[in-house]
């Protein structure tokens, strides 16, 4: 079991209650100051009951029966929760059906799915207004019982008309669904996934569904969920038309390394747009799927563990108006000689250190005499351009494209490990397609070229380093995992002179993976 706390060194913002032995730390701060800036929240990753062949055809009662076991999970964490004072929890994607169906398939276990914007419902209350809806009946006693507000992840359908041209050949639309429930079990919004992951049983909207919801504890919320992290349509258009400042985030996310583990673009979302991220996944470690977390621009509690088969439920105090790491330009002290030297390097003058007796001023390029071989090698299926991260200090540079990557770097001793620094300006085609800008500093598999770009998790070598580039694009996502899939915060992001620059000194264990991830939405 994982129960780790990181975050940049600064008064503790939240709390966290990782495992049941744990108690819940609280300030010390009156109870109206703290209702005032803070709110209590709650994700659990939830280990769901699978149907054990979802390409065959089930009664709806017989999917009921499977589903009313996931519930009855969701239950006890509901109530386990509200003995902590959660205002607000939130399920995993995919956690009370669970997956691999075919359109057919599914369609037992499919609640009916009204339009919040058309019709106010209470099913707790009014549960005989609309057929098909028990899971949804469920799911609002539930936030009633709980007093928090709820979000979980249900398919959901909707009979359409043949004069309907978007409309399937079976006459109805079937889609991944995220609901909302307040705390008296009113179905307050529902959001329909857009950014399908291979979900042949489920329809794409005809639209984007742009959804938030008011709350009394932290006002505005948005929602999307797993996939849609990596797109423009809703999660960035959420943030940037609608100001949310808190996402609850539904997923089913099978970890990738070393850049696109389920924690590290959790935690890269929420410093890269200064955001709050609720962020369930579902728990199936045999399939790679775990990984959830309360992030926050500055601080994360999350769960990793691909050996506990059980459930997690983590409980955080969350401020109500997070604050950001980026967009703080250069804050760094001019005594630094680690980021003077960076700044030099990116005006192109030389770079000129002071001792007791002279000035020594050195050419930036006295940095690369020693230039390293360039290589190739697949990282998460991109054809990388890379050079070896060699000696104790010094300045690469590898391009691609139209982008070139730096990283100035220092280091207190040297492992027995190979570190590259990689570039890949490119459109990604494997398992979805999207267009990538990506500086990464990695840990190789073994000590061969080849290695580079392989998935591991537990490294030895620590660095002080300033990695940049000159990206094309404002979307750039920080990740920065250490050994054990240990998460760690940048001390500095942010642009200088047309470069987007990430700084970490102080490494407290082995350096996994330090990446730029930017996203060019327009090129898809």
């Amino acid at each position: 079991m994982v129960c780790i706390m990181s975050g940049a060194r600064t008064a503790p913002a939240l709390f966290f209650l990782g495992c049941s032995a744990l108690a819940l730390g609280v300030s010390s701060a009156s109870q109206e100051h703290r209702e005032a800036e803070y709110y209590v929240a709650a994700v659990y990753e939830h280990p769901s009951v699978l149907s054990p062949n979802p390409l065959e055809l089930v009664s709806r009662q017989e999917a009921l029966e499977l589903m009313k076991q996931n519930l009855d999970v969701y239950e006890q964490q509901v109530m386990a929760a509200a003995q902590k004072g959660v205002q607000i929890i939130v399920f995993p994607e995919d956690g009370i059906h669970g997956f691999n169906f075919t359109r057919t398939s599914i369609y037992p276990f499919l609640d009916f799915m009204p339009s919040p914007k058309l019709v106010k419902w209470n099913p707790c209350l009014e549960p005989f207004r609309f057929n098909d809806t028990e899971v949804l009946q469920r799911l609002s006693c539930m936030a009633i019982k709980g007093g928090m507000f709820l979000v979980a992840n249900l398919g959901t359908k909707q009979p359409c008309l043949s004069s309907d041209p978007g409309c399937p050949g079976d006459g109805r639309y079937q889609f991944n669904t995220n609901v909302v429930f307040s705390d008296n079990g009113t179905l307050v919004d529902r959001y329909r996934k857009h950014n399908l992951y291979f979900e042949a049983a489920f329809d794409t909207p005809a639209n984007v569904d742009l959804i938030t919801f008011d709350t009394p504890f932290a006002g505005k919320f948005g929602v999307f969920t797993c996939f849609d992290i990596l797109f423009f349509d809703p999660a960035v258009r959420l943030l940037r038309d609608f100001e949310v400042k808190h996402i609850v985030y539904p997923t089913a996310w099978m970890n990738q390394l070393p850049l696109l583990a389920a924690i590290e673009i959790q935690k890269a979302f929420a410093t890269a747009f200064g955001v709050n991220v609720l962020a369930a996944n579902i728990h199936h470690p045999t399939l790679g799927m775990t990984g959830s977390g309360i992030h926050t621009p500055l601080k994360s509690f999350w769960y990793h563990d691909m050996d506990d088969p059980k459930g997690h439920l983590i409980i955080a105090q969350v401020a109500t108006n997070p604050q950001g790491l980026t967009g703080t330009g250069n804050t760094t002290s001019e005594m630094d000689p680690s980021h003077r030297k960076f700044l030099k390097i990116l005006s192109g003058d030389p770079y000129c250190e002071k001792d007791a007796q002279e000035v020594h001023c050195d050419e930036a390029a006295k940095w690369n005499v020693n230039v390293p071989p360039t290589f190739h090698s697949e990282m998460m299926y991109d054809n990388f351009t890379l050079v070896p991260v060699w000696g104790t200090e010094g300045h690469l540079q590898v391009c691609s494209n139209s982008l070139c990557c730096h990283l100035l770097y220092e280091r207190p001793t040297l492992s027995k490990e190979l570190y590259a620094l990689g570039v890949f300006d490119g459109l990604h085609t494997v398992h979805g397609t999207y267009y990538i800008q990506t500086c990464a500093l990695v840990k190789c598999g073994g000590l061969g070229f080849d290695t580079c770009g392989q998935e591991i998790t537990e490294a030895e070598g620590l660095f002080d380093f300033h990695l940049w580039g000159n990206f094309s694009t404002l979307y750039i996502f920080p990740l920065f995992l250490t050994s054990g899939m240990t998460l760690d915060t940048p001390d500095q992001l942010g642009w200088e002179n047309d470069h987007y620059f990430l700084r970490k000194r102080g490494l407290s264990s082995g350096l996994v993976t330090a990446a730029l991830y930017g996203r060019l939405y327009e090129r898809k």
